[in-house]
């Protein structure tokens, strides 16, 4: 899953990056609300954590243009702690979640798990689809209720994006743009590896191949 981080704080911003990164997500980081507004319009975004505190345009207008515009990206804004009109205007503004500064980093990831499930309308608490169950926070996956596999760095961010969208024809640079960061240096051709080995460990009927569009991850198994 991709993320647009936009936050100025030279200390936060990066840190919370290199936090994000190791947890499976790709993560670009914005510094300025206007450099932040125009990256999000970009169609490669699962989710964007929004610092309200922004120069050269406050992360309000920022999250104001979007909404006005039909960008429905699902955001989470950052506020000060004691900020509170700033989360009633950020909700009005059209924000799905806040966290107060300063935060705990468990409580963002938490945060953002359940805004991604519930934008891909995934109900329940644990990701979940076609008798798979994945385990978010050791990157391994429940076959069937019984295999446990662990999963590589890349196999994980793979699999859990295409368990997001089960039933949806994922063209190759659609997965390229949504596991991989603009600082990765990435290659179509790798995919193909890539769902060679998670098909031996989740069983290859649950990503069908459609020849000249992409991949299907099933949302329900034989």
């Amino acid at each position: 899953m991709r993320i647009l981080l936009v936050e100025d704080d030279p200390v936060l911003g990066p840190s919370l990056k290199d936090e994000l990164a190791k947890q499976g997500y790709a993560v670009d980081l914005a510094t300025d609300g206007i450099d932040g507004e125009a990256m999000g319009y970009e169609d490669i975004y699962d989710l964007c954590i929004l610092d309200l505190g922004l120069p050269e345009r406050p992360g309000l207008d920022v999250l104001r243009n979007w909404r006005q515009r039909s960008n429905n990206i699902p955001t989470l804004i950052l506020t000060a702690r004691s900020a509170w009109q700033e989360k009633i205007d950020g909700f009005d503004a059209g924000a799905d979640d806040y966290l107060a500064k300063p935060f705990h980093t468990e409580e963002l990831l938490a945060r953002m798990t359940a805004l991604l499930r519930r934008a891909n309308q995934q109900p329940t608490t644990q990701l979940e689809e076609s008798g798979l169950v994945l385990d978010e926070k050791n990157q391994s996956v429940r076959v069937d209720g019984d295999t446990l596999h662990e999963l590589t760095g890349m196999e994980y961010k793979l699999l859990r994006y295409m368990m997001h969208n089960p039933g949806r024809v994922l063209s190759k640079l659609q997965i390229v743009e949504h596991i991989y960061d603009d600082n990765t240096e990435n290659d179509s051709n790798v995919v193909e590896a890539y769902i060679k080995m998670l098909r031996k460990k989740i069983g290859k009927e649950r990503i069908q191949t459609k020849r000249g569009q992409g991949y299907i991850f099933t949302s329900h198994t034989s």
